[in-house]
């Protein structure tokens, strides 16, 4: 049986695993030009790159939103789609910190936050008064694996003699994951368990505020495993600190040929997180059109499709409505994960 977050039907495609729920950190872009029209949804192609651009990240520096929220500033100021970005951190509660600020900048629409399906998961575990359903979907710009991560120092050579060990006594086996409860590293390897027949409920997991942290935990041992993209670790793979037992996806990663999947280890299960970019609420038709312009030009640039290819990011770009469908779909499959988890009534 497939272990997918959301097997039935076809949402294991759209939450893969739930993920987690993800993000993501805030993007700000302004309207475009000194001569844009605040209401006019055509102005920003026409009036030269975007200027006053903000990207709020609602976690701590160095964690997958974090990575992909200066990526994309840096590709849109290379490639000219706007003028200098300001990416900036606000961590805490799983990124609601950073949700909640979004949701009370109304109407700012130079202000976007990089997200994804962690603060899908934040919003419910940590009871927050923003939702994402207050915010203006953007963009949906990535999907990523996730990847089972040990120190090279570690006594597990691959997942079966992990996965053994943490079946005899679950709650001795510490997993790390770089989100709060209901985030992806958290649903990973609480589905992982559940793939294995290890009850979620007993699974002893650790909590740090995105990749940043949970770095140094596996780095220190302190942790049997962690648990997140793999795009977090591939520095740390190549210069041979950490080893990556197996990915989540249903084929082997290009950047990681020699790493197996998880059901290469005969194990049935795959997982995928997602990361895209949302914007405050009540912004004007031309705000929103600026930030999907500077994203699609962004997106069809070569610079772009080589930081896919170098970090291993899945291209998964969508915009706009059909973002804004998929993020009501994510976020009632979320709901249903974490109630079955006992995370939420």
């Amino acid at each position: 049986m497939s272990t997918h977050p959301t097997a039935r039907h076809d949402r294991s495609r759209r939450v893969g695993a739930f993920v987690a729920l993800a993000a993501a950190g805030a993007l700000a872009l302004s309207a475009c030009g000194a001569t844009a029209k605040k209401d006019d949804a055509s102005t920003g192609a026409a009036a030269g790159p975007a200027t006053g651009l903000q990207i709020m990240v609602p976690n701590s520096p160095g964690g997958g939103y974090d990575t992909t929220a200066r990526t994309v500033a840096q590709v849109m100021e290379n490639q000219k789609v706007t003028n200098s970005v300001q990416v900036f951190n606000l961590p805490g509660a799983g990124g609601t910190v950073g949700l909640q600020r979004v949701v009370n900048e109304k109407g700012n629409g130079k202000l976007a936050m990089q997200m994804g399906l962690g603060v899908v998961g934040a919003a419910y575990t940590q009871k927050s008064k923003a939702t994402l359903g207050d915010t203006t979907p953007i963009a949906k710009l990535i999907e990523e694996a996730g990847a089972i991560v040990v120190s090279k120092d570690s006594p597990y050579k691959d997942l079966k003699s992990l996965v053994d060990a943490w079946k005899k006594d679950p709650s001795k086996i510490n997993v790390g994951g770089g989100s709060s409860p209901g985030g992806p590293d958290h649903l990973l390897p609480m589905q992982l368990a559940k793939a294995v027949g290890i009850d979620p409920t007993k699974v002893s997991y650790i909590s740090y505020d995105g990749g940043g942290e949970l770095l140094p935990a596996v780095l220190g041992n302190k942790i049997a495993f962690g648990a997140s993209g793999f795009g977090e670790f591939l520095e740390q793979v190549k210069s041979g600190s950490v080893r990556i037992l197996a990915v989540t996806s249903d084929k082997r990663i290009d950047a990681l040929p020699d790493v197996p999947t998880v059901k290469e280890s005969g194990i049935d299960f795959t997982f995928t997180n997602w990361r895209g970019i949302v914007a405050p609420p009540q912004i004007s038709a031309g705000d929103k059109q600026v930030w999907v312009d500077a994203l699609t030009k962004m997106h069809g640039s070569d610079a772009w499709k080589a930081e896919l290819e170098k970090r291993g990011w899945t291209d998964a770009f969508e915009t706009g409505d059909q973002f804004g469908t998929f993020l009501k779909a994510q976020d009632q499959d979320v709901a249903d994960i974490l109630k079955g988890l006992g995370l939420t009534s």
